[in-house]
Order: structure tokens, then sequence, then C-alpha cells
């Protein structure tokens, strides 16, 4: 017998173990980039900002037209074959952009009021048809400049989207369209989808290799090789036969699926359950073993 101070021990190990996590953190960790805001944003890139609040006024956002489960925009799904599973679905989180990201965040901020009350009053014709105009003079300015747009009749267009951005850059917008959810709402699908209509948010991920064709769905923000057993699915979007496809999303749930099925019935289907004795590598990973026998 001897004298065993199990404290003493715990203590070195656990000293030992943190300055280690502590250290490789330091050196080869993933950054704590900070979340990007519609504050960051409306901050960084207001004209990408103002042009995405008009193509969400005009309802030519990639939002507005995504289909279930945001809208019911005819045509807008994937299918393959006669399964449509976006549709089975439904319409479960409904998203109307020009009220939703747009005039009902001013609502609640209590801004541009008169031309709020203006784009209440036209039709929908006329609604769409000034965003439209106004995102048509956007793309046309030097840099897409709200202060260099030619003269046109785009109605309270400029105003509404000024205002937007000019709140988004206090801080306001964020929490207006939070608060659409209710007062304890941590659903930020709005925000998300809005950050994504623009070319800002896409831009950041494009330069940390977080893209499909990055290999992004199985990468962390500037660490390599993230979530490697992911590596699977991000595969099948790198063959430009299936990644081109318009919708190859669901055509890579249906192979991963089938690649389940067959993982999950490996050792009823003739030929793979076959396989181990075929290609006895276990014999050699267990050497040992069967020598002694």
């Amino acid at each position: 017998m001897r004298e065993y101070d199990l404290f003493k021990e715990l203590a070195i190990g656990v000293g030992v173990v943190g300055v280690l996590v502590l250290a490789l953190a330091a050196i080869v960790g993933s950054p704590d980039d900070k979340t990007i805001t519609l504050k960051t944003w409306a901050t960084a890139a207001p004209a990408d900002f103002i042009a995405t609040a008009t193509g969400e006024l005009a309802g030519t956002t990639d939002t507005a037209g995504y289909g279930p489960p945001y809208t019911t925009t005819a045509g807008a799904t994937q299918t393959l074959g006669p399964i449509d599973l976006q549709s089975m679905s439904g319409t479960r989180l409904p998203i109307d952009t020009a009220k939703d990201l747009v005039i009902t965040p001013l609502t609640t901020l209590g801004a541009a009021a008169d031309a709020r009350a203006t784009w209440a009053a036209a039709s929908d014709t006329q609604r769409t048809d000034w965003a439209t105009a106004y995102g048509e003079a956007l793309a046309k300015a030097p840099k897409g400049d709200p202060a260099k747009v030619a003269a046109g009749d785009y109605g309270p267009v400029p105003e509404l989207t000024a205002t937007l951005q000019a709140e988004a850059v206090t801080g306001g917008v964020d929490g207006a369209i939070q608060q659409e959810g209710g007062v304890f709402n941590f659903d930020y699908t709005r925000t998300i989808l809005f950050l994504g209509d623009g070319q800002y948010f896409p831009g950041l991920a494009a330069g940390m290799h977080l893209t499909g064709d990055q290999w992004g769905m199985m990468n962390e923000t500037g660490n390599y090789p993230g979530q490697s057993w992911l590596w699977l699915f991000s595969f099948w979007y790198q063959l430009p036969v299936i990644g081109d496809l318009p919708n190859a999303d669901l055509v890579v749930v249906g192979l991963m699926g089938l690649l389940t099925l067959a993982l999950a019935l490996v050792s009823v289907i003739p030929g793979l359950r076959d396989l181990p004795r075929l290609i006895p590598l276990h014999r050699l990973v267990w050497r040992s073993y069967y020598r002694q026998r």
C-alpha cells in the first residue's frame, strides 16, 4: 500500500488540461466573429441595404419568390418527378416581404408616416410599379448610390427605404422585426432571410469559404475542416451533374436517404453483407486474436 493524493492528481490534471485547451484555442481555434445584424449591414453597405429593401417592396427578392414554407409562389418548389416535399410542408411561416420587412418595422418605429400612408392608399399594381422602377434606377446609378438615382416616378419608395436604412443604423429595425413574433421571440427567420436577400451577407460568407460551392455545409467560420461528418452531404453539390440542377437539394436528400437505407439494411443485402468475408480487413485489425486461433 502507498499514499495516493487524489486531489493533487485532480488539480494537476485539470490545470494542465485547462492550459492546453486555452493554448490550443488561441492558436488553432475558430475566431469569435461578431454576429452580423441589420445594423451591421446598414452601416457597412447602406446602398445594398436600400436596394434590398426596394426589392422586398417590389417582391423580386429570393425570399419573396421562395415558395413554401414562406410564400405561395407558383412553380417555385423543387420537385423530383411527382415528389414535391416543399409543397407538402405547406406555407407554415408566411412572409409578406413588403409588409413584414419594411412597412411593419417602420410602423413599429413610428417612422415615415406620410410615406407609409401613401403606400397604403395605392393599389398593388401601383406599388409594384413604384418599387420596380426605383430598383431599376438604383441598379443604373453609380455604385448603386441612392443620392445619384435619376429622377422618376418612384412614389414613396425612396423615403421608405432611406428611412428604414437610417433606423437600421440605430439598431431599431433589428428589434422591430424581432418584435413581430411577440415579446419573447427567439425566431430570427425574418432577419436572416432579409440579410440573405442582399449582397453584403452572402459576400461575407464567400470570403470565409462558407458557400455551397466552397464546401460551406461542412465549414466553420475560419476553421478547417469544421463539421467533417457532413462531407458526404457537401460532396454531391460539388458534382456539376448534381450541383447545377434546379432541384439539387431534393436530389441530394434522395441520395442520402437511399444511402442511409442501404446502411441500415447492409446485413441483409446480398453482396454488401459478404464484403467482410471477401475483404477481411477485420482480420488485420485483430490479427493477434486470429493468430492465436
